[in-house]
């Protein structure tokens, strides 16, 4: 009797070591499985931006103008979301490769509340920082006082933000993807029913112009995160909360800062990108900026889907990481790239061939016509390079190599990009700012190719 409860414990015990897909799945199916519902998921934070500046454009242009300098802010607040929400799936997925369920659940709780309280603080940080940002780019009274009233009130959609998108790679890191596809869909279903309801009034609510597509965004940032909260605790999941016996563990929250800062300095560099870019661009004239507001929803609906594809990839590559299984480390990290460049290859073909009914879309005036169909084709052909580049900042942040994922996100976005852009910008014009993006991606995709090769992975018990 003794034996065979023995044998069924050991029985146990090696199936559970084992059921987890992440090591033993066929890489293919595996990625597409993890990968499709966070890449539908990235794919739906953005359009949040999309939806509000595409029903925005429809009442004039400085309403778009005003939209378009309050993306930089926007954009790094979801930074600050994705930073604590990536350090999180990356420690999860790690210590359940390592079979370490305690940690595991001790990482949920201690990221939940870090993303709460990061949250509150960002909030403040924004509204202090809302009028001194944006006398800084025009002397209109009229775009400044839409754009203060705006972001005034997107503000407050960064706790829930935080907490859903830290929630959302939670359940991601142990391989659930579907959950958090769902409640990030839902969120802006919501927020595309009430745009144009809050925007122009219909159905006897009040017409609150730009302000209504502000309160639409945090509505729906809102529903995510309490489905979010419902899907965690009232649904099975491989981690949970850990109340009992649960302290406030200060080298987890280090971790997470640790493993989760390039992906916060990649969407974050996006930010600064933008405020640099409408810093040569507002020299030309203001229909320059609202172009590339426009252009950058657009570019934002690929890239994230790209971060999508990537965000279903780290936790494979992690987990293998942590199980130290080379073969499988490596060829998640293949397939994951081979995809991203057929993605982003369809969607410089959706470009190409139709710009102006793209432009369309944000009501672009003939002016707007005439630069931005070339500009649209020029800075879409570096996408494919963006996604190789990506591809590889994430192995080497999955792999523990935080520094090398660094220098390629800052390369591509900041060291390369901004040198180029004032270099081309006096030799060709206006044309060479669209020039600069292609080619930083470009230069950017033979140093990621020789770090990847120079320095290769080196296995530690040490996590960071």
């Amino acid at each position: 009797m003794k034996r065979a409860f023995q044998f069924c414990i050991l029985f146990r015990g090696g199936f559970m070591n084992h059921k987890n897909k992440m090591e033993t799945r066929q890489m293919f199916p595996l990625i597409v499985s993890m990968a499709v519902p966070p890449l539908i998921s990235m794919f739906m934070q953005y359009t949040y931006n999309f939806v509000d500046c595409m029903f925005v454009s429809w009442i004039g242009e400085k309403e778009l103008t005003a939209v378009s300098l309050a993306f930089p802010i926007t954009t790094l607040m979801i930074a600050m979301s994705i930073w604590i929400g990536v350090g999180v799936n990356v420690l999860i997925a790690d210590n359940l490769g390592q079979k370490n369920q305690d940690r595991a659940d001790s990482v949920v709780t201690n990221g939940i509340l870090l993303s709460a309280a990061m949250g509150i603080i960002v909030t403040g940080a924004v509204l202090v920082i809302t009028k001194p940002f944006f006398s800084s780019f025009t002397d209109d009274p009229e775009i400044y006082n839409l754009a203060v009233r705006y972001m005034r009130i997107c503000a407050f959609l960064e706790v829930s933000s935080m907490v859903h998108i830290c929630i959302q790679k939670i359940l991601q890191g142990t391989g659930n993807m579907i959950a958090p596809m769902w409640f990030q869909i839902a969120g802006v279903v919501l927020n595309f029913i009430l745009d144009p309801i809050l925007i122009f009034g219909y159905f006897g609510f009040p017409k609150m112009g730009i302000e209504g597509a502000a309160v639409s965004t945090v509505c729906g940032y809102t529903l995510s995160m309490i489905l979010a909260f419902m899907v965690l605790i009232l649904r099975k999941q491989k981690v949970r909360l850990k109340i009992k016996g649960f302290h406030v563990d200060f080298q987890i929250i280090k971790e997470i800062f640790v493993i989760g800062f390039p992906s916060f300095i990649m969407n974050a560099l996006g930010a600064f990108m933008i405020y640099f870019t409408n810093i040569f661009l507002v020299v030309y004239s203001t229909t320059a900026v609202a172009f590339f507001g426009a252009y950058f929803k657009l570019q934002q609906v690929v890239i994230m889907t790209l971060n999508g594809l990537v965000q279903g990839c780290i936790p494979i590559m992690s987990y293998n990481y942590g199980a130290k299984n080379m073969p499988r480390l490596r060829q998640a990290f293949k397939y994951g790239t081979i995809i991203g460049i057929v993605l982003t290859g369809i969607s410089i073909v959706l470009f190409w061939t139709f710009p102006e009914q793209i432009l369309k879309i944000f009501n672009a005036s003939d002016e707007m016509m005439t630069f931005g169909v070339p500009a649209l084709k020029i800075m879409c052909t570096s996408y494919v390079f963006a996604a190789a580049g990506t591809m590889t900042a994430s192995f080497m942040q999955s792999t523990r190599r935080v520094g090398f994922s660094l220098i390629i996100n800052i390369l591509r976005q900041l060291i390369l990009l901004l040198p180029l852009m004032w270099i081309l910008s006096q030799v060709i014009g206006m044309e060479g700012i669209w020039w600069s993006f292609l080619a930083a991606e470009t230069i950017t995709v033979f140093i990621s190719i020789y770090l990847y090769r120079r320095y290769p992975v080196k296995f530690s018990d040490n996590p960071v």
